[in-house]
């Protein structure tokens, strides 16, 4: 059963999830006894913070054009960088050799 949901109730739930988790981990954190429940609250202020990025990164991209600034990520992976280079570095070893 699909429920239709504009953008602008989407953010909203977001920005309220967002509100929830850090009044939950401040309320928490201020009435722990141990260490073990602050950290608890600590985890909940943390969710807030990635949820406040995610809601507004969308924003940040368009304003800042971050794809401009940051390069693309997963566009050239480590891995695939070491395997060029050990490529480059077998047929280089291999030419010497024959030659």
């Amino acid at each position: 059963m699909d429920i239709p949901i504009s953008s602008r109730d989407f953010r909203g739930l977001q920005l309220a999830c967002v509100a929830l988790s850090l009044v939950a981990g401040s309320i928490i954190i201020g009435v722990s006894m141990s260490k073990a429940a602050a950290a608890v609250g600590g985890i909940f202020i943390g969710a807030a913070g990635l949820g406040l990025l995610i809601l507004a990164y969308p924003f940040m991209k368009a304003r800042f054009n971050l794809d401009h600034i940051l390069p693309a990520i997963g566009a050239q992976s480590s891995l695939s960088t070491v395997s060029r280079t050990l490529e480059k570095l077998k047929t280089g070893s291999q030419g010497t050799r024959e030659g």
